[in-house]
């Protein structure tokens, strides 16, 4: 019988099998697929970079760093580039650049006088007492006013989530900024008491190998204990742990981690968890589609010094934000070459994924080059359809994440983890796997304290 058995082997399984091998238990990885690293896929071709899945790596949450660093990619990172310089905004057809600067904001003229002058006054606004759940728009709509709402904040939600800022949760999906005005009475007194304390820098890291370094990092590490295209056909409740039934034969564990999508979770939960099988199943993930365009560099006029753009709502168009991956990091096209990357789907436009793909990069290169001043067709372009993309934090879903997050008191030793928990980011996926690998390790290792107690006694 082994210690715990993960199943899948996206980033948030490879972490949490990694936390466990480094505790010194006994653990296997199952994955169904015949490669590991979920929608971490980093793809090269023609001397371009391409992200399938996610750009980057947060390296403002300390758990998440540290398992970076034990995995000795940390010096290996690659900051941002020095080109990126400001974050553009694309609203009613116009692209505006902002600093970086954090008066940014009141420096440009993207928002009128009067919404910068509604923002200056947020410090002086009570707190929300009522205990009513709030949407991400009526929370920014209450606290900074209606135009910062909609042309700042609901771009964000479109750009992290690929969500709608009218149904995702403060709670849920900006937990800090909600736990800000819950502790501060303000999101203004939040963020200046934060900067006087000691969080790490907020820098955006990636490899040489593309994202995908972390699950490859992972996966070398792990070795053997990984076994791929093994397909998990049923997972039983023992007296003494699980049996889970495979396409590869059958196994036993102590402790059981499900570390697959929501969806997917919902069905090998059905027979263990009810109550965790439904809130599972009610957790929705509409389709993106990544579409990656490569030019000649004489071929576009913007400079194309940011990270990229995010788009307020404007009829007819399909893009939700654009990511200029040359200028972030280094090694993403060849000299005297860009590359972009468009995200268009999600909550906003789902019906994009029956889109044919001939009509998909036809009409995103159509909106980029009205928006980037972009002359000729592109050099070379690839396309990923995600049919199920980001899961959406809509309202109620922090109680999803309590009984979620629970599974363990209900059906001990069954735990749950992946990016429908505590935040969709790969830093999140991780510091979420560490705190689950962290709940196993404690509840193996109590049987042995309690003998040891039991004979010193």
């Amino acid at each position: 019988m082994h210690d715990a058995i993960v199943i899948g082997g996206g980033i948030s399984g490879l972490a949490t099998a990694h936390a466990l091998m480094l505790a010194g238990l006994d653990v296997q990885v199952l994955e169904r697929q015949v490669r590991v690293g979920g929608n971490a896929i980093t793809d090269r071709f023609n001397g371009f970079m391409m992200e399938q899945g996610p750009t980057t790596f947060n390296a403002s949450m300390p758990d998440a760093l540290k398992q970076i660093d034990r995995l000795g990619l940390l010096k290996t990172a690659h900051d941002l580039g020095e080109g990126v310089k400001k974050r553009y905004l694309l609203n009613q057809g116009k692209l505006t650049g902002i600093s970086t600067n954090p008066l940014g904001f009141f420096m440009s003229n993207y928002l009128s006088p009067q919404a910068r002058f509604s923002i200056l006054f947020e410090g002086l606004r009570r707190r929300k007492m009522d205990k009513t759940e709030e949407t991400i728009h009526a929370f920014a709509t209450r606290r900074f006013g209606r135009e910062f709402a909609d042309k700042v904040i609901d771009p964000m939600a479109a750009g992290i989530f690929m969500g709608d800022s009218h149904q995702l949760s403060i709670a849920g999906a900006f937990t800090k900024l909600h736990e800000l005005e819950q502790k501060f009475g303000s999101i203004t007194r939040g963020i200046l008491a934060a900067k006087r304390g000691s969080e790490p820098g907020r820098h955006l890291y990636s490899w040489g190998g593309g994202i995908a370094s972390i699950p490859a990092a992972l996966a070398k590490r792990l070795g053997a204990r990984i076994h791929t295209g093994v397909a998990v056909n049923s997972i039983g409740k023992t007296s003494t742990g699980f049996q889970i039934k495979t396409s590869a034969g059958t196994r036993a564990a102590r402790a059981v981690v499900l570390a697959v999508q929501p969806h997917v979770a919902a069905g090998m939960l059905e027979n263990l968890d009810p109550d965790a099988s439904i809130v599972a199943g009610d957790i929705i993930a509409p389709p993106i589609n990544v579409v990656f365009l490569g030019y000649k560099q004489e071929q576009v006029a913007h400079p194309l010094d940011g990270l990229g753009f995010l788009t307020t709502r404007e009829n007819g168009k399909i893009i939700s934000g654009v990511q200029f991956p040359s200028t972030m990091y280094q090694g993403r096209a060849p000299d005297g070459y860009v590359a972009i990357s468009a995200y268009a789907g999600g909550a906003r436009n789902p019906e994009l994924a029956q889109m044919p793909e001939s009509d998909l990069v036809a009409q995103i290169h159509a909106e980029l080059s009205d928006t980037l001043q972009i002359k000729g067709a592109p050099v070379i372009h690839r396309t990923r359809r995600w049919a199920l993309g980001l899961p959406q934090y809509t309202i109620g879903h922090r109680a999803r994440e309590t009984v979620l997050s629970s599974t363990s008191e209900r059906v001990e030793g069954l735990h749950l983890t992946g990016n429908y928990l505590n935040g969709v980011s790969v830093s999140n996926c991780m510091e979420t796997a560490g705190q689950v690998a962290g709940k196993i390790i404690d509840d193996l290792e109590q049987p042995t304290r309690q003998c040891r107690a039991s004979n010193s006694g």
